[in-house]
């Protein structure tokens, strides 16, 4: 009984608002960082030699910083030159970084494995470059890199835990700090990762079926 009460007065309430903020963090991060990735990877195939090689650096960069170290330099590091972010918003921002990093190389090769014949005919045809590359090559581009990009959506989900580091109270931050005051952390702990499971599962579930959805007969199984 006493658990029971532990879970729905104390435990509850705050998980349930800690897993609101987990889910804008996610809202707000997943389509800009997919933007993010097609920016790159489209600068990278298709941009000039300087524009190609800024979109290298900015993966090979943000590919090899740890999150963690990326989300502090951003939170506590940018106000010594005089840029303050919120956590949320430096959160936000630091995923969304990370996750175009990741999303760029996914795209990338969707973009190389599409026939370069295609922007030739294209381009026969009268369109430009840019209607070529928006109308032709990113369309099957992006069906192609679906399971990659909804792996990176999947981790992006259980990534999001590292934003109450940054004192911002998602869910692994709201559950820390009823774990530590009631010195409850086991079941504490096994509650957030359950709700984190179903998360990760529902997200799965979704995006197992968008690229059913979209699957090209003969392209993708």
């Amino acid at each position: 009984m006493i658990d029971m009460i532990f879970l729905s007065d104390v435990l509850l309430p705050p998980l349930l608002e800690g897993l609101v903020v987990t889910l804008k963090l996610i809202a707000c991060s997943i389509p800009f960082g997919l933007l993010t990735g097609i920016l790159i990877s489209t600068g990278r195939v298709y941009g000039n030699p300087a524009v190609s090689f800024l979109c290298k650096t900015y993966v090979i960069i943000f590919k090899g910083t740890p999150l963690l170290m990326l989300l502090f330099l951003i939170y506590f590091g940018l106000p010594s030159i005089g840029i303050s972010l919120s956590p949320f918003i430096a959160a936000v921002t630091g995923f969304i970084i990370c996750n175009g990093a990741y999303n760029s190389e996914y795209i990338r090769g969707a973009i190389q494995s599409v026939k370069s014949g295609q922007m030739v005919a294209a381009l026969a045809l009268g369109m430009t470059k840019r209607q070529a590359i928006i109308n032709i090559v990113l369309p099957q581009a992006l069906i192609r890199a679906i399971p990659g990009v909804s792996n990176e959506i999947i981790y992006l989900i259980k990534y999001s835990s590292l934003a109450y580091m940054l004192t911002c109270i998602e869910l692994t931050g709201a559950g820390k700090i009823v774990a530590s005051r009631y010195f409850r952390f086991t079941i504490v702990f096994l509650i957030v990762g359950l709700i984190y499971l179903f998360l990760v599962t529902i997200a799965g579930k979704l995006l197992t079926m968008l690229e059913k959805k979209f699957a090209v007969p003969g392209l993708i199984k």
